[in-house]
């Protein structure tokens, strides 16, 4: 049987994924046994996303031995295709951590398909979104504090029940919430405090969950937003709303997704250099190797030094 945490429907099946299913179908016809999940040693674990994998290392420590596929900003995680690769390492995890809502499909999939030993986690049905939401839900400062690291836990401890007994997992999510996050939540704080109904625009939909994190006042249109996110077409007013907020300087930050460019967001950004606006980087995904409280350490710390300096200036 097939554990999965808030799972959703599956999507349609990609087309760079039929070639992987097919892999996945010689290794489960090679074999006419039923595999029995072990229920001891180490827990491996595969995330379809960094941010997701290096939480849950955090949270089980030497416990767990994880692997993620999307792993570094040079990765366009809408359009990813997955490799046979990607599917044996799922095939042969204990846990399988997809985003969801829409987002990796392909893992979804390829999770669904693995086989009878696979445990799968959907992290954005587990907060309760559906396909068409935002599916950006590691910007949500407040549930990753306070959510996700019990959604990990509780994965972990049904993927090995025995050790839910002793709080290993459990104590683990909320070191991790005191513990290295403790960072991540000062500067949320001092960024809600000291600006909070600033005014700020951005590329993409990347940014809306951690400016309502911040208590920052997103004014970029929210259809442009969705529509840079999915790949759209801007509409003529909504272009025009944006230029008009920009040549007016009435933002103080422009919050910029470097792993969805296009010529209208390259246009923006260039104008917000015009304009003397700051820009700030923000990807989908950390850096290689960097972990996920690193990452949005260095990023808010890096948004806290530009709305100090638009305050200043202005």
């Amino acid at each position: 049987m097939i554990l999965i945490y808030a799972f959703t429907m599956r999507s349609p099946v990609l087309r760079s994924i039929a070639a992987v299913l097919g892999v996945l179908g010689a290794m489960a016809c090679s074999s006419c046994t039923t595999v029995t999940p072990p229920t001891t040693g180490v827990i491996t674990v595969v995330a379809a996303e960094a941010q997701w994998g290096s939480i849950t290392a955090a949270i089980g420590g030497n416990a767990v031995r994880v692997t993620n596929i999307i792993d570094n900003p040079t990765i366009d995680p809408h359009s990813y295709e997955p490799s046979p690769t990607d599917a044996d390492a799922i095939a042969h995890a204990d846990l399988v951590i997809v985003n969801g809502i829409g987002y990796d499909p392909w893992a979804t999939d390829l999770a669904a398909a693995a086989g009878s030993r696979v445990h799968v986690l959907n992290i954005g049905a587990a907060l309760g979104f559906h396909p068409g939401d935002n599916p950006h839900q590691w910007y949500d400062l407040d549930a990753v504090r306070k959510e996700i690291p019990a959604i990990i836990a509780g994965a972990l401890n049904a993927v090995r029940p025995q050790l839910e007994a002793s709080g290993r997992f459990d104590a683990g999510a909320v070191g991790f919430t005191n513990g290295p996050y403790r960072a991540v939540g000062t500067l949320e704080w001092t960024i809600a405090s000291t600006f909070r109904g600033t005014r700020v625009g951005a590329s993409e939909s990347i940014a809306s969950p951690l400016a309502r994190s911040l208590s920052l006042n997103l004014v970029t249109p929210p259809s442009f937003l969705r529509a840079m996110s999915e790949g759209g077409e801007p509409t003529a007013a909504d272009l025009a709303t944006i230029d008009r907020q920009l040549r007016s300087r009435s933002i103080a930050v422009y919050l910029d997704n470097t792993q969805n460019q296009t010529p209208v967001i390259t246009a923006q950004v260039a104008l917000c250099h015009r304009m003397q606006i700051p820009v700030v980087t923000v990807t989908e995904t950390p850096p290689a190797h960097q972990s996920y409280v690193a990452w949005q350490t260095r990023q808010l710390t890096a948004l806290l030094a530009a709305l100090t300096a638009a305050k200043d200036h202005r």
